[in-house]
């Protein structure tokens, strides 16, 4: 890791630019979107995948900066921003649901994430479970109430490979996918992503807290008997703003926590 006045070399941030609170996107597309959130948003850097804005709510400096999509770069992410100074992060992003009472456009709030992926084996051996803050949950599900936003509290698979699950039977390994896949689902997954185990993992054994907010696109878009009308009205609910909204309301709610508690000076 850089020191920690240089510009971090992935991120090009420095002390000062970002905030404590941090939201992580996956596309860089999206950090200008949740930024539109903030009061008084500055484009603060813009490097490879990772694409910083930083502005205030209820007066305190908070941050998004965009991961791109998977684990390694995602720890890239959360080190260089550990590294000036950051110590809250939230994921927010998209997901494919896993059980039937999810439905598309809910959110899943992730309490835990599998961690069926191979960037946390270099931080923690495999025995070692992917668990979000209890704060962060607990803001996250408030966050949602405000919002007005369907949620389910969960474990999530944080996978490798995109189309290892969408797709899982044109690979050579599928019966190992759909073996694991079945278990994932049985044991009560609620949705699949690719970032959620990291920021956890990391974030636990740095003393740091993280949670996540997915959107989810369920099975039901799926079911035979929708009518074209109704795929539609499915598919307009899903709507990352959906996600974001949670985020930002539980970032508020951390904010104003943090302050009774004298964790901001």
């Amino acid at each position: 890791m850089q020191e920690a006045h240089t510009k971090q070399h992935h991120l090009d941030v420095g002390v000062g630019d970002v905030g404590r609170y941090v939201l992580l996107p996956g596309d860089p597309g999206r950090s200008e979107i949740i930024a539109a959130y903030f009061d008084n948003p500055v484009l603060v850097a813009h490097k490879r995948e990772y694409k910083t804005y930083t502005g205030t709510l209820l007066g305190e400096k908070v941050s998004v900066t965009s991961t791109g999509i998977g684990c390694p770069s995602t720890a890239i992410a959360v080190e260089e921003l550990i590294a000036v100074g950051s110590d809250t992060f939230i994921r927010v992003g998209t997901s494919g649901g896993m059980q039937p009472h999810c439905h598309t456009g809910d959110v899943a709030i992730l309490t835990s994430a599998i961690r069926d992926e191979g960037t946390t084996l270099h931080y923690m051996p495999a025995e070692f479970p992917a668990v979000a803050d209890l704060d962060v949950v607990l803001a996250l599900r408030a966050g949602a109430q405000r919002a007005g936003v369907p949620a389910h509290e969960g474990v999530s698979q944080s996978k490798d490979s995109f189309y290892g699950e969408v797709e899982p039977h044109r690979m050579p390994v599928d019966g190992r996918l759909l073996q694991r896949w079945k278990a994932w689902v049985d044991g009560g997954a609620i949705c699949s992503e690719m970032e959620a185990s990291t920021i956890f993992v990391l974030s636990s054994i740095y003393r740091k807290r993280a949670g996540g907010v997915m959107l989810i696109h369920g099975e039901d878009m799926g079911d035979p008997q929708l009518t074209d009308a109704d795929r539609a009205a499915k598919l307009a609910l899903f709507d990352v703003h959906r996600a974001i909204k949670t985020a930002i309301e539980a970032l508020k709610v951390l904010i104003q926590q943090d302050r009774a508690h004298g964790r901001i000076s």
